[in-house]
């Protein structure tokens, strides 16, 4: 598993172990269907994880991007993740 980060919450590591498993595209409202999670939150926080850099967006899909590959590898510290701007 990888280091903790005390901005991300439990579906950030539901994403990433989906996206360790997968190395594929995929669409905010199927990744929520193989996570069991809302499709709009799974939206929401894929975004928060494109700002980051963890994840990839290409239109309106999703993929690990190369920190995040380095990330799950534990070549990225957790200090090393700025995390997302909150504009609620």
């Amino acid at each position: 598993m990888v280091e903790r980060v005390s901005w991300m919450s439990p579906i950030h590591y539901e994403m990433l172990e989906f996206f360790d498993q997968h190395d594929i595209w995929i669409s905010a409202r199927a990744l929520a269907e193989n996570i069991d999670y809302d499709r709009n939150y799974t939206s929401k926080e894929c975004s928060n994880l494109v700002d980051v850099g963890i994840l990839n967006k290409k239109d309106t899909i999703y993929k690990l991007s190369d920190n995040g590959r380095a990330f799950l590898a534990g070549e990225i510290n957790a200090d090393e993740l700025d995390g997302p701007i909150d504009d609620d």
